[in-house]
């Protein structure tokens, strides 16, 4: 029996695993790195040990130090969570020998799906459809001919566009093969063999791009798994991404708990999960289901896992098997009835699952919260206030006050809704998030409203590239200035198109804040007056002297009062007051408003540093307000790049004097596990370089400058 659990991880799923502990009476022990010394999951847990440090190699990637706290507090079994250590093969070898319980499946069974290649071979002998691979261990692998830039006139582009198309075949199943000779089809996507997450992801759309993104996904892969091996596959841009939860016992029996649905995703990680999966025929499910638990026999499984596929139309092709409790698992827990954490524990004490899983009932779609821009750049700091209410569970890795660290993952909560229908999940889940207080760091919430209430999503049309170029939701980008992305739609739904798009778009949106000065109109208007009023509530509040007077007195009244924020191109005049508009009530923490006899209520927080936080029924705005004399400003040169985020230089690719073009590479920042290239805002010369490999930036830093022209 399980006494006293510690779990290799942090944040979120730390604080899930904590919570079915306390259910079970079990006794907890939580790790924690330096920046997240004050997190919530260390205060949650009975006990906690220091990792001294703060990148994920000396901290929770530390296997040692890992067993040493084991050691240290009595702690006698172990859950890696997910990501980090949790598909290592290793490590769970190591808690094994050390005479702990390993709440996962076997270390044979992690080592056989561990190494994708190797995976794919083992579930194409065992009758599981897969897509070729492309083994990329060989760094001469990562070198590929011209000609294998276009494939020939009578091959198919698409390996699963032909029903008769051999999807066991696997190039790499032969160690003896050049890999050059190898016919490549582009687009290829490499992957890290050890993890998943999007990590260690890059897409290949031309040979001359091989060698640069595979040596970029090696870094990533490993600074994240501890393994930089990668492998590449055809990339499926139209396909679905459907996978199996499966549970086995150590008594032979394995469950196939039902499907996910996890095609909306943005850089290879997943952003709306759901179970079941929308528009699966009986006939593919139950491929689907067989599928996964054959490959869950085949390796010998024991615990919750997922096995994950590529689907088109009737056809599948496995993907890869994740050796571990998945990010996704309420949406299968709410539908099925079932703790997975709890029966993960049980399995590991020798409990017996019941021949046949519980039945579904209703739906579930989770959301996932990060905080990053529009161009999914993520952001770093205070988060001053976080509350989500509605019918809706909340895993989250935060709480007010909460610092988001720039050394690890930039998810805040997944927020998931169970309704008896589809339509009715995705209005919960739609309702919690519109109505959610997110002050402090820019997220992406809006894109989440975005795409559940975007008519191809409600309809089940997705596939993963549904946020890409040419889906119904993409970004529009500019190159060198992540920052400047806004979400378009192209589905036809939003303000112009008969849909019901946003949460409030322009300043209604966490992008307000950091997208440029712009007009409002409307709502916005309204809650932009708000703002205006409040600030100016606040400020009567705070005088020390005639704060008797009410807040409108002055000695000229003919002058209008005004205030005027960074965000808004015009000044806000707020006295006299907008046609039809009177003020129902006007303090420093609320504004109420009647227009036409309808009335509004906003909510308003005023946080250190100035910046004002305005929810309200038809959206939220960030807006900052300006000194009437401001302050000189330090000034920066024409075309200077500037960090987006804290981070470390990982490499730079030009010296001053050197000659690029709009889009090139310029250097490469390492921030929260992932690469982010910073790249030249235009034609020009590299007038100065200000940082070197290794270097850590703060947010802001001028990294470069390109002057513009043939200088």
């Amino acid at each position: 029996m399980i006494n006293r659990l510690l779990v290799a991880n942090r944040g979120e799923i730390a604080r899930r695993i904590f919570r079915t502990c306390r259910e079970l009476g079990v006794s907890t022990v939580a790790l924690f790195s330096d920046p997240d010394a004050d997190a919530p999951h260390v205060a949650e847990a009975d006990l906690a040990v220091r990792l001294p440090g703060a990148h994920p190699a000396d901290t929770y990637l530390d296997a040692a130090a890992i067993l040493a706290a084991c050691t240290a507090t009595g702690a006698d079994a172990v859950h890696p969570g997910y990501g980090f250590l949790s598909e290592n093969a290793d490590f769970a070898r190591a808690v094994i020998d050390a005479g702990l319980v390993w709440i996962g499946p076997p270390p044979e069974a992690i080592a056989a799906m561990g190494v994708k290649i190797g995976a794919k071979r083992l579930m194409a002998a065992a009758g599981v459809p897969v897509l070729p691979s492309y083994d990329l261990s060989d760094p001469a692998a990562a070198t590929v001919p011209d000609s294998a830039s276009a494939p020939s006139s009578d091959a198919p582009t698409d390996p699963m566009s032909d029903p008769t198309s051999d999807l066991t075949s696997d190039p790499a199943s032969d160690p003896a093969s050049d890999p050059a000779s190898v016919p490549v089809e582009f687009p290829l996507l490499v992957k890290a063999s050890a993890g998943g997450g999007g990590r260690g992801m890059r897409v290949v759309r031309a040979a001359g791009e091989l060698a640069r993104e595979v040596e970029s996904a090696r870094r990533e892969a490993a600074a994240a798994f501890g393994d930089g091996t990668v492998f590449a596959e055809p990339l499926l841009e139209r396909a679905r991404h459907v996978e199996v939860q499966v549970l086995a016992d150590q008594h032979g029996t394995v469950w196939a708990l039902g499907e996910r649905e996890c095609s909306v995703q943005r850089r290879h990680q997943k952003v709306i999960e759901e179970c079941p999966a929308p528009g699966i025929s009986p006939g593919t499910r139950e491929l689907l289901h067989d599928a996964a638990v054959r490959a869950a026999r085949e390796i010998g499984y024991v615990g919750a896992g997922t096995v994950e596929f590529l689907v088109d139309g009737e056809r599948v092709a496995f993907l890869e098997m994740n050796t571990r409790l998945q990010v996704e698992h309420p949406v299968t827990e709410l539908v099925h009835g079932v703790d997975l954490v709890r029966l993960q524990l049980e399995v590991a004490e020798g409990a017996a699952l019941p021949s046949v899983p519980p039945e579904p009932a209703g739906w579930a779609v989770e959301a996932r919260l990060y905080a990053e821009d529009a161009a999914y750049v993520p952001q770093s700091g205070v988060l001053r206030r976080f509350e989500i209410a509605g019918d809706v569970r909340v895993d989250s890795g935060v709480e007010s006050g909460s610092v988001v660290s720039p050394y690890y993952d930039a998810m805040l909560a997944k927020v998931i809704a169970h309704g008896a229908t589809r339509e009715q999940a995705v209005r919960k889940l739609v309702t919690a998030l519109r109505g959610a207080r997110l002050h402090g760091l820019t997220t992406n919430r809006d894109l989440l409203v975005n795409i559940l209430t975007n008519r191809e999503f409600l309809a089940g049309d997705t596939h993963t590239a549904f946020l890409a170029p040419g889906g119904p939701l993409h970004p529009t980008r500019t190159p060198g200035n992540p920052t400047s992305d806004t979400p378009t739609a192209d589905g036809g739904a939003g303000p112009d198109g008969g849909g019901e798009l946003s949460s409030g778009a322009g300043l209604s949106s966490d992008a307000a804040s950091g997208g440029g000065a712009g007009s409002v109109s409307g709502a916005e208007e309204l809650a932009v007056l708000a703002a205006a009023l409040a600030v100016a509530a606040g400020n009567r509040r705070r005088a020390r002297v005639l704060g008797g007077l009410p807040g409108g007195w002055r000695n000229v009244r003919s002058q209008p009062r005004r205030t005027r924020f960074a965000e808004i191109e015009e000044d806000v005049v707020y006295d006299p007051l907008p046609p039809g508009v009177t003020v129902v009530r006007a303090e420093p923490d609320g504004v109420v408003l009647e227009r036409d006899r309808v009335r509004h209520a906003f909510d308003v927080a005023r946080y250190p540093g100035g910046k004002v936080c305005v929810d309200h029924a038809g959206g939220h705005a960030e807006l900052t307000p300006l000194p009437r004399l401001p302050e000189p400003a330090d000034q920066v040169a024409p075309g200077s790049l500037l960090a987006p985020m804290p981070g470390s230089v990982l490499r730079v690719e030009v010296e001053p004097g050197d000659r690029v073009t709009k889009g090139q590479d310029v250097l490469v920042l390492e921030a929260m596990k992932m690469e982010h290239r910073i790249a030249a805002p235009a034609d020009g010369v590299v007038a100065a370089v200000h940082v070197e490999k290794g270097r850590q930036v703060d947010a802001g830093a001028v990294l470069a400058v390109i002057e513009e022209g043939d200088s």
